[in-house]
């Protein structure tokens, strides 16, 4: 039976905070995303293809601020879809992984809706003060569309 803040919790914690990043993106409430990530390294690239920059949560907040174009109705017009997570435990040491799949689509305007970017979140996360955070993610991209309606800027090179 599972418990309510118990190691038991542990899959729909996490899977709580990949949904509450994507519901958060997707509002355009891009501070208070950037929260989720206050014990996090964040990797602004798949490691298995070099080097990625690595940021903390203001630099992260900063790279939002500057890179995701945000509408007229105040968010990017996107619609994060988080999927398939698989999860592993390290119950003695109180962390957890999870590898994660996302596709996002954007409606701009009065164009279609459409997939613009898919790619796998590589998530690291830790019990702090009895609570589920992240504490690493790293951004692998591997399919893009059209994101010119959805990003200022380019991608940051690995």
């Amino acid at each position: 039976m599972a418990t309510v803040g118990g190691m038991d919790d542990t899959p729909t914690a996490i899977t709580n905070l990949l949904y509450r990043y994507a519901e958060l993106m997707d509002a355009g409430r891009l501070e208070e995303c950037a929260d989720l990530f206050t014990h996090a390294r964040i990797l602004l690239g798949d490691p298995a293809d070099g080097d990625p920059p690595v940021v903390d949560r203001d630099g992260l907040a900063a790279a939002w601020r500057s890179m995701v174009r945000i509408h007229e109705d105040g968010t990017p017009r996107t619609r994060h879809l988080v999927a398939t997570p698989i999860i592993e435990v390290d119950e003695e040491a109180g962390t957890a992984t999870c590898r994660s799949t996302y596709t996002v689509f954007q409606q701009a305007g009065s164009g279609p809706l459409q997939p613009v970017i898919s790619g796998r979140y590589l998530d690291r996360f830790a019990q702090i003060g009895g609570v589920w955070r992240f504490t690493e993610r790293a951004y692998a991209m591997d399919l893009t569309g059209d994101l010119s309606q959805h990003l200022l800027g380019v991608l940051p090179e690995a």
